[in-house]
């Protein structure tokens, strides 16, 4: 059988961490040239991970006629730009998260990608939990009953660290938001994925103004970005919920979770990137959380997501198609965008219900 033959773009941390070594984790793949800025960072990294050839032309890479597909892992600000490279080339396309900057990018990279026929999927890691996928299972077995209430949330100190540097996620013109996109995308995407659709979001999001040493220049700049960012939602069918998003405060002891409750109990999944990977139930006669048993491989400690959402896309690319059970397209990343700019909208004209002042509370003795 052929190999499938790729390009990444892009030689970020995440990259090294999860794109090349998650595909060259497929036996059916390749990873034939690595694409980057600086010539000797791209390099140094193609060669620490086996990677045969590299370039600082994505234009280039997504033009040849000996790959079969893109990956894209480089700053929001480039995924517009960078898929449309590489469908017009005719290439399959996976994009790290967010889509886009904004809807009207999105809207495009859609529209690209289905005049190209190619894969198109983007980079949903969470969907790739045992405990997710299991907590799906039984959601809609009818485990808990009936669902009503949504609660998903993560919390960290990490934004705000002194020794915090700025990249790219701390710059509005690179990034576009800052926990919002972040976090926030993949939360949002877990909402759609477990319970369906959302139909109405209102949020707000929360920017603590401080500077820190910008990691590229070595200077101070301000942080642009939101650090908070919280959302009221209604799904289908009425089920509504809440989302917390926080590189800014401290967590309860799980720091990312989504949890469901139905009428006869409710369900929480923990939420990394594999190396913790749990579900619980709750019900009311029995309060107290219960580890669900899970498959063995949920329990090495290991992100293990990483390595199975990328053999996800080579598999795609193979037998033509996502796994449309598991795998997030273009058009979940759409959704995604449409509702994280809504709660943006949502954010610039908050609608606050003000409480009249002096009010007493007369209570009567009879």
């Amino acid at each position: 059988m052929k190999k499938i033959r790729l390009g990444v773009l892009g030689t970020g941390a995440f990259a090294e961490a999860c794109h090349v070594p998650g595909l060259q984790s497929h036996p059916d793949a390749e990873v034939v040239v690595l694409c980057g800025r600086n010539l000797a960072r791209t390099r140094a990294m193609a060669e620490r991970l086996g990677v045969p050839e590299f370039s600082l032309d994505y234009e280039q890479v997504c033009a040849r006629t000996d790959i079969d597909a893109i990956t894209i892992a480089t700053p929001n600000v480039a995924h517009a730009i960078q898929s449309k490279a590489a469908f017009a080339a005719g290439k399959h396309v996976f994009c790290e998260k967010p889509l886009a900057m904004n809807v009207h990018e999105a809207v495009e990279m859609v529209r690209d990608a289905e005049r190209s026929h190619a894969i198109h999927q983007v980079a949903f890691t969470y969907r790739y939990l045992y405990g997710v996928q299991e907590l799906k299972r039984r959601l809609m077995k009818g485990d808990i009953g009936e669902p009503y209430h949504v609660r998903v949330q993560y919390a960290s100190w990490e934004g705000v660290k002194p020794d915090t540097k700025i990249g790219f996620r701390e710059k509005r013109d690179c990034a576009g938001a800052g926990i919002l996109y972040d976090v926030g995308s993949h939360l949002f995407d877990l909402i759609g994925f477990i319970v369906g659709p959302i139909e109405a979001v209102a949020g707000s999001t929360l920017l603590i103004p401080r500077e820190r040493i910008d990691h590229r220049t070595g200077v101070l700049a301000q942080v642009e970005t939101d650090d908070i960012a919280s959302a009221w939602f209604v799904c289908r069918d009425g089920i509504q919920g809440h989302l917390f998003a926080s590189r800014a405060t401290p967590n309860s002891g799980d720091k990312a979770y989504i949890e469901v409750v139905g009428r006869e109990g409710a369900l929480r999944a923990s939420l990394s990137r594999g190396s913790i990977d749990m579900l619980r139930v709750s019900r009311s006669t029995h309060p107290e959380w219960e580890l669900v048993p899970l498959p063995a491989e949920a329990s090495t400690g290991t992100p293990h997501c990483l390595g199975a959402m990328m053999r996800s896309f080579v598999d795609a690319c193979i037998r033509g198609r996502l796994n449309s059970d598991l795998d997030a397209s273009f058009y979940d990343g759409l959704a995604v965008q449409r509702t994280m700019d809504a709660v943006q909208e949502s954010a610039c004209r908050p609608h606050w219900i003000p409480l009249e002042a002096g009010i007493r509370c007369h209570v009567s003795d009879e």
